[in-house]
C-alpha cells in the first residue's frame, strides 16, 4: 500500500534551524514509487518462500535477520511496491513505533510486513541523512503524538509522508552524515566483533562438551587438534553410560540448580532506570536500560522467562538489575563462563501458559546439564574469559558512542553545534 502524497503541509511549529537550511516533507524526498507498507496477511509460515522484515527484526538501527518469517511467493507477488531493492529506509509503524534501519543490499528481493514502512529515499538527500533525521527527538515526538491508539499504537502512511526533514546545504549535510555515520559504523563493527567472539566461544563449547572431540581423539589414539598436551591430558579417553547417553568417563548429568542459584527478578522503580546508570537492566527482552543500583553483583546471567523471549540468555561481568520478567542464574562453585555458555539449550518443553509463554524457575532449576571434571571446566574458562571480557568492553564502548551520538544529534540538526565543534567533542 502506498500513500497519496498530494498536499502534505508541514507542522505549524518546527524547531528553529540555521539560515540557509529548509524543511521538506518526507514524502517530497522519496522516489516515484512513494512510501508504502508491506504484506497485510502473510499466511502460513513456510520454509521456501520470501523473507519479510517485521517490527521485531528492526533493532538499534539495524535489521536482525536471525529470526525471519518467510511467506509464499504468490502472496509476496501482490506487494511489489514494498519489495526491497536495497538502500530504503524502514520505519516501524505498529506497536513499537519509530525504530529505523537502512536496508542493506544483501536483502534485495525481500519484503516487509504491514507494520513496517518502506521509504525509498532519493539519492539527494540520501537514506543516511533521512535515517538520522527520523531518529531525532522532534521527529520521534511527531511519530508518537500523531499515532492512533484505538487498539495498539499505529502510525499511518499519510502522517509518515508529512514528517518534517531539515535539509541543510549539501556540504553541511554530508559532513554531519559522515560523522554520525562513522559512529554508527563503529557501533556496528563492535556488534559484528562480538558476534564473532560469541561464535568462537560456542564452537569451543560444542567441541568439548557436546561433540566430545578431545575424548574421541584420545580414544582413537590421536592428539586432540588445537590442544596442548597438558590440556589434552585432562580429558578421559573412554566413555560411560548415563541418563543422557554416552558421556566421557567421570563426568556427570546433574540438575542446573546443582551448579547455580536460580533467583527471581525484581521490579525496577522507574526513577532508578537512567541512561547514565552503571548497571545493565535485564528483562524478558534483553537489555532494557541502565540502573543506578543492582540486584546482583559481579558475574550474573539473566534468563528471560516471559513472553516471546522465553529462554533468551544475557550476561554481565559487573553486576546487573534483573527485573521481574527474568531470573538471575548465579554460579555457585561452578566456573562462570562454562555455565553461561552451556545455557544454550532447548527450553521449548519447559514453556507453559496459553496467553503468553512462561518458564517457571522450578523448570529451569531442574533442567539437566552435563558437568565435566573441574580441571576441564577451569581450562575452558581460561580460554573463554578473555573473549567475554572483550565482548563486554566492546559493548561498553558502543553504549558510550551511542550516548554521544544521541546527545549531539539534536545540536547538530539545530545548528547549535558545528561539525568542527562536534569533531572536537568526539576527540575528547
Amino acid at each position: 500500500m502506498a500513500a497519496n502524497l498530494d498536499e502534505l503541509p508541514l507542522p505549524d511549529e518546527l524547531p528553529v534551524i540555521p539560515d540557509g537550511w529548509r524543511y521538506e516533507s518526507l514524502g517530497d524526498l522519496v522516489e516515484e514509487r512513494g512510501v508504502s507498507y508491506g504484506i497485510v496477511q502473510p499466511g502460513s509460515k513456510t520454509t521456501d518462500g520470501v523473507p519479510i522484515v517485521r517490527v521485531n527484526n528492526i533493532r538499534n538501527g539495524r535489521i536482525d535477520t536471525t529470526d525471519m518469517l518467510k511467506v509464499e511467493t504468490d502472496i509476496e507477488a501482490k506487494f511489489q511496491r514494498s519489495r526491497l531493492r536495497g538502500g530504503e529506509v524502514l520505519l516501524t509503524l505498529v506497536g513499537t513505533l519509530g525504530e529505523v534501519a537502512i536496508v542493506p543490499d544483501d536483502l534485495r528481493g525481500w519484503n516487509v510486513a504491514r507494520a513496517v514502512g518502506v521509504i525509498p529515499v532519493r539519492q539527494d538527500p540520501g537514506s543516511l541523512w533521512v535515517s538520522i533525521c527520523l531518529r531525532s527527538a522532534f521527529v520521534q515526538h511527531c511519530i508518537r503524538t500523531w499515532a492512533t491508539t484505538t487498539v495498539q499504537a499505529t502510525f499511518n502512511l499519510r502522517d509518515l509522508a508529512k514528517l518534517p526533514i531539515p535539509i541543510p546545504p549539501t556540504d553541511t549535510r554530508e559532513a554531519i552524515a559522515a560523522v554520525l555515520g562513522a559512529l554508527d559504523d563503529k557501533i556496528e563493527l563492535n556488534r559484528r566483533m562480538n558476534a564473532t567472539l560469541e561464535a568462537m566461544a560456542r564452537a569451543l563449547f560444542q567441541s568439548w562438551f557436546v561433540d566430545f572431540d578431545p575424548v574421541r581423539a584420545r580414544l582413537d589414539g590421536r592428539q586432540p587438534p588445537g590442544l596442548d598436551h597438558a590440556t589434552a591430558a585432562l580429558f578421559p579417553a573412554t566413555f560411560q553410560d548415563s541418563e543422557g547417553g554416552h558421556i566421557p568417563k567421570g563426568w556427570e548429568v546433574v540438575s542446573l540448580d546443582a551448579l547455580a542459584s536460580i533467583r527471581g527478578g525484581k521490579q525496577l522503580p522507574t526513577e532508578d532506570c537512567l541512561p547514565v546508570g552503571k548497571f545493565t537492566v535485564f528483562g524478558a527482552n534483553g537489555i532494557m536500560g541502565y540502573a543506578t543500583e543492582s540486584t546482583h553483583d559481579g558475574f550474573v546471567i539473566a534468563f528471560g522467562r516471559v513472553g516471546a523471549y522465553c529462554g533468551s540468555i544475557h550476561w554481565s561481568l559487573d553486576g546487573a538489575w534483573i527485573n521481574n520478567n527474568a531470573s538471575a542464574v548465579v554460579p555457585l562453585q561452578w566456573p562462570a563462563f562454562v555455565l553461561q555458555t552451556m545455557l544454550n539449550i532447548d527450553f521449548n518443553s519447559m514453556r507453559t501458559g496459553s496467553a503468553q509463554p512462561f518458564i517457571p524457575n522450578s523448570s529451569l532449576a531442574s533442567a539437566k546439564v552435563l558437568r565435566p571434571s573441574p580441571p576441564i571446566a577451569e581450562a575452558f574458562c581460561r580460554i573463554v574469559q578473555p573473549l567475554r571480557r572483550q565482548q563486554a568492553d566492546n559493548e561498553k564502548q558502543s553504549r558510550t558512542l551511542a550516548s554521544l551520538r544521541d546527545t549531539l544529534l539534536p545540536k547538530l540538526l539545530s545548528g547549535e553545534l558545528s561539525v568542527a565543534d562536534f569533531a572536537e567533542e568526539v576527540a575528547e
